[in-house]
């Protein structure tokens, strides 16, 4: 079969999807933004940074995230059956860091402390966040190295208005003019 790009100027070089870096790197050059998935369990808040969030269906209302079968947070997470999330602005990119660490006190970092309030569910949620949504598991699904959920949103708000914290390429970007 005749490549469908051959002379059209795109790139016609193929990889090879085994090749785990060729295909971080592929995928690195997709901007995603940054949220944080936070849960409590026995009153204890936990949470984690995701680029993975996104919107599923309007009707009804139900979002996903996919969490890797190597962190420690998501099974205390998916175990409660429920979630927040809150969608980092632009300016929370120390907050996404200390997310995105292992071995750390999340809610206890300088970055973070008195940071978050409660979600009707008594969820922590980010203030200052662009908005967040609270929400029931409603599916899990195997995905390789990680877990695809599904939720189901049962209260949100946009809380303020601002620029989106974004994720590129391995780093954090920002939205220009």
């Amino acid at each position: 079969m005749a490549n469908p790009h051959a002379g059209s100027g795109v790139v016609t070089e193929v990889a090879d999807p085994t090749d785990q870096r060729a295909y971080r790197d592929l995928l690195g050059g997709y901007v995603t933004g940054v949220a944080l998935v936070t849960a409590l369990a026995d009153g204890v808040p936990h949470g984690v940074a995701v680029n993975s969030f996104t919107s599923v269906s309007l009707d009804p209302p139900l979002v996903s995230f996919c969490a890797a079968y190597s962190s420690g947070t998501w099974p205390v997470i998916r175990d409660t059956g429920r979630f927040a999330v809150s969608i980092l602005a632009e300016d929370q990119e120390p907050v996404s860091r200390v997310f995105a660490r292992r071995g750390v006190d999340r809610f206890g970092d300088p970055a973070t402390r008195d940071r978050f309030v409660a979600a009707p569910s008594g969820i922590p949620i980010l203030r200052g966040s662009l908005g967040w949504l609270d929400c029931t598991i409603t599916a899990l699904h195997d995905a390789g190295d990680h877990e695809l959920v599904l939720g189901r949103v049962t209260a949100m708000s946009r809380a303020v208005p601002g620029r989106p914290l974004l994720y590129f390429r391995g780093g954090y970007a920002r939205l220009e003019g």
